[in-house]
């Protein structure tokens, strides 16, 4: 049972190298601490509560105890990157910001918080329930530190250290609501304390972006300084940071020395390879501009591995377009990983799957199951080694919640951007704020594409740009210029073009090229197209011999995980063995474009902007030695209405693409490629998009469109709109967007997670829920988490996560209500969202799939009001018209 005693300090000595607080205890009653009213002592004042084996909630330890091990846990992070890094990094005085962050934890709102959940006695008169309204006892951090007048962007950071800046308008730290001025002696008595405790003193941060490293370092230190290793109240800290620091992974990496780029890859590099090489030799921003298939992958690795084993960099980031590519890449990534890590190194253990870092490793509070950062896309930012998407990256420049620890978990490293486009306004304002903040981390910027037109190069690099040799690499290194080098452009491939107005002619032609035995790629611009060809195709495929497959985002990531794994590797170099045995068809949608190492025979693609129609093409014919079915030539259909129609009216030819893509640019596309029968790959590239993005005025409907694209409609934002959103989305200042509405990219964006179960139930003693999956596999989950190890509950928690499709929200389940989602165990497992915040929704909808394969509300509620929604296993999730249902 909780007791109302308290710790009072008696004195305050440093000891040994962390300078560790000695404090002396006694227990005091409520009439020792003072009058009625007076402020509790911070030294009796509890950071913490903590669920014993009996199930029962305890006080934890103090404020003091708690922020001085936070602070030791980032002077700890700090040690653990390399020095030349750390330094340039970390201004003196880093670990008294981390340890500070808690200083509000002296307040009587949060003091009863905590009296409350240990059913003891409170302080009267202060409702913890309050705290809501100015961002709970992180504001009052802020406010404390900026009545004791520390250095600019401190009272920020330790205010936003649990992800969003607090509401605090208007209000004073020695407001009444916080105690008065007798509550905030005590807070200023705690920041004296800590600046004993850690032999730190304020920190002078020198930019925006600095304060945004240190913002990141004080959550990730006060995640892992509130976890398992620090919750029992009684027991010795010191030598448990490190061992808190290997659980959540931040082991330093070691390199094998002086390996070559042969011994790495198993060949010789390419001219362009060694170009790019050679170039990057310190931090900086450097662009990779070649043809698909040259190995641009294989150069930004072995570039990445010179700067990791020079100690110029701290780790890598390999961010892609989707998630779905970066699950492919991922075994690319892992095997050169394996190669360059040294044997003893302990981050080989952490490679073995996809989720190792999530099932292996304990990131403390923030990162255990139901936490906000147990996800394998957000916690890859912070591993030394990750693939993720560009998505991820880009929130380290938003005002979205936890953006800043993602611009901590990116500091320092190499950071490579793969298949970078010419992309819209909204998301081209942001990768540019992101290069420029990449560049202020002392990290090093890889940034490669097949498809960049000038003036998009020269956003990105910051800086005048003037050649347009293609291939070309622009490096701009460290407090330097830009220098262009044109590299060779290796062989050149023939490609013929058709365009094609009738799709039941391509539907024909994919069927008889694959019953030759050739392999066939179709390319939609959408989920729903993709499924709809899919089914056009697959029953007379079947008649044929042919094999018939889809892929595309909205599956689960079981199902898709299996999917890819059969067709990517059919398409790919593994299934050259295969490649005779029949045809097939894979249909599937922009997913295929991106960073896929597939190669087919015969190619048919829905009509795209230029720049995506070249990536799909790096698809077809990729290499030279792959065995081909009969009469196959490098040739691609592309599905195109009519120009002058298209042009007077793209929504009605374009059909659906012209809501994914800018019907302006859709029309400039069609016009470079009207009178096309045949491209010489790499050498044609350049002159087609420059072609397609070069400004220019225009007259009749065109010009129209290009209003449209630079002003917008009532349905769509233009670009003038668009880059205003961006400014607003990168506010320093200003509302905390939550994750679900910090969009990355404008346009259909998928912000929901759909939890696809067979059945959902509780037992009859209503301590358990069951959840039937899909395959019929059965995963329990106890309502009382203590049941459960922390091991067990991530266990869980893993193979739930790969049962969500993330869906657009309108295509989404209707929402379950919180008590409900909590009713059957789920907050253990996902992020339900935040009690301090509001704003801050979980974006979990659950859908039970029925035996006909239609999702089913639970407990009887309605799935959606507008649509029917379905899930199988060879489709995907599929959204039907109510008439088409």
């Amino acid at each position: 049972m909780c007791t109302s005693s308290f710790v009072l300090l008696s004195d305050i000595h440093c000891t040994g190298d962390r300078g560790s607080v000695v404090i002396r205890r006694k227990s005091t009653s409520r009439v020792e601490r003072g009058v009625p009213g007076s402020a509790i002592p911070f030294t009796a004042c509890p950071a913490k509560s903590y669920l014993g084996a009996d199930g029962r909630v305890y006080a934890g330890r103090t404020v003091l105890n708690h922020c001085q091990i936070v602070g030791e846990v980032a002077r700890e992070l700090i040690r653990r990157i390399p020095a030349n890094i750390a330094q340039s990094l970390f201004p003196d005085g880093s670990p008294l910001v981390a340890g500070s962050h808690d200083v509000g934890k002296v307040s009587p709102t949060f003091y009863n918080k905590i009296m409350r959940a240990c059913s003891a006695e409170q302080v009267p008169g202060f409702n913890p329930d309050l705290e809501r309204s100015w961002g709970g006892h992180a504001g009052v951090s802020q406010l404390t530190a900026k009545a004791l007048g520390v250095p600019e962007y401190v009272p920020e950071i330790l205010g936003q250290h649990h992800g969003f800046s607090p509401p605090l308008s208007g209000k004073r730290a020695d407001d009444a609501i916080f105690g008065g001025a007798d509550w905030q002696r005590e807070r200023e008595k705690l920041a004296e304390a800590l600046q004993v405790a850690l032999r730190e003193s304020w920190p002078r941060i020198t930019s925006a972006s600095q304060a945004r490293l240190l913002a990141g370092l004080t959550s990730v230190a006060d995640w892992i300084g509130s976890g398992q290793f620090f919750e029992d109240p009684q027991a010795s800290w010191e030598k448990s940071i490190g061992k808190a620091l290997d659980a959540a992974g931040f082991v330093p990496a070691l390199c094998k020395p002086g390996l070559s780029f042969e011994q790495a890859f198993g060949f010789s590099p390419r001219d362009a390879q060694s170009i790019l090489i050679n170039q990057v030799t310190s931090p900086g921003v450097y662009v990779l501009e070649a043809p698909m298939g040259l190995g641009k992958t294989e150069a930004a690795l072995y570039a990445a591995y010179r700067m990791l084993s020079s100690g110029q960099a701290s780790g890598i980031y390999f961010a892609l377009p989707t998630q779905l590519t970066s699950n492919k890449i991922f075994e690319r990534f892992n095997g050169f990983l394996k190669t360059v890590l040294t044997e003893d190194c302990p981050h080989r253990s952490l490679l073995l799957h996809a989720n190792a870092w999530l099932l292996d490793t304990d990131m403390g509070e923030e990162g255990r199951p139901g936490g906000a950062w147990f996800n394998q896309t957000k916690r890859g930012l912070l591993a030394p080694f990750a693939v993720g998407t560009i998505d991820q990256a880009l929130m380290a420049v938003m005002n979205v919640k936890h953006g800043f620890v993602r611009a901590f978990g990116l500091a320092g490293k190499v950071v490579i951007l793969d298949e970078v486009h010419t992309y819209d306004a909204y998301t081209g304002a942001l990768l540019d704020a992101l290069v420029q903040l990449l560049r202020e981390l002392h990290c090093t910027v890889i940034i490669l594409s097949a498809t960049l037109n000038q003036e998009r190069r020269q956003q990105l690099l910051g800086q005048p740009v003037s050649a347009c040799d293609y291939p070309l690499i622009s490096a701009t290194p460290q407090n330097g210029g830009v220098l262009e080098l044109p590299v060779p452009s290796g062989p050149s491939r023939q490609v013929n073009i058709a365009l094609q107005s009738c799709e039941k002619a391509a539907i024909e032609q994919a069927l008889l090229r694959a019953e030759q035995g050739q392999q066939v790629l179709w390319i939609e611009n959408t989920v729903q197209e993709a499924q709809k060809r899919y089914l056009d195709l697959a029953a007379r495929a079947n008649e044929l011999g042919v094999a018939c497959g889809l892929l595309h985002s909205r599956f689960t990531a079981a199902n898709r995980q299996s999917i890819e794994e059969k067709w990517v590797n059919l398409f790919g170099k593994p299934g050259w063995v295969k490649r005779g045995e029949q045809g097939r068809i894979l249909v599937g949608t922009q997913v295929l474009e991106q960073s896929l190492d597939i190669d087919a025979d015969f190619m048919i693609s829905r009509f795209a902007p230029t720049d995506m129609l070249l990536q799909r093409l790096g698809r077809l014919w990729r290499h030279e030695e792959t065995p081909r079915g009969a009469g196959a030539k490098p040739e691609a259909w592309l599905l195109v209405p009519e120009l002058k129609a298209a042009i007077e009216s793209p929504p009605a030819h374009f059909g659906m693409s012209a809501f994914v893509y800018s019907p302006y640019v859709l029309c400039r596309s069609l016009e470079v490629w009207q009178h096309i029968k045949a491209l010489s790959l790499p050498g044609d590239i350049r002159d087609l998009i420059e072609h397609t993005y070069v400004s220019r005025e225009e007259q009749g409907a065109m010009s129209r469109w290009l209003a449209e694209l630079d002003d917008g409609t009532s349905r769509r934002k233009g670009r003038k709109a668009l880059r205003q959103l961006a400014r607003v989305a990168l506010a320093e200042a200003g509302k905390t967007l939550p994750e679900s509405k910090a969009q990355t990219r404008y346009s259909d964006a998928d912000n929901f997670d759909v939890l696809v179960l067979r059945a959902i139930c509780r037992n009859r003693a209503g301590d358990t829920t069951t959840l039937t999956l899909l395959n019929g596999d059965q995963v329990e989950l106890p309502l009382q988490r203590h049941r459960l190890s922390r091991s067990d509950w991530r266990q869980r928690s893993a193979v739930l996560m790969r049962q969500v499709v993330a869906v657009r929200g309108q295509d989404a389940p209707k929402a379950l209500p919180l008590k409900t989602l909590q009713g059957f165990g789920l907050h253990h497992c996902f992020y339900l969202g935040s009690p301090d915040w509001p704003e801050d929704e979980g974006v979990l909808r659950v859908a039970l799939v029925d035996e006909m394969d239609v999702l089913r509300g639970v407990e009887y509620a309605d799935v959606h009001e507008k649509h029917q929604l379905e899930y199988r296993n060879d489709l995907g999730y599929r959204v039907l018209k109510n008439q088409e249902a």
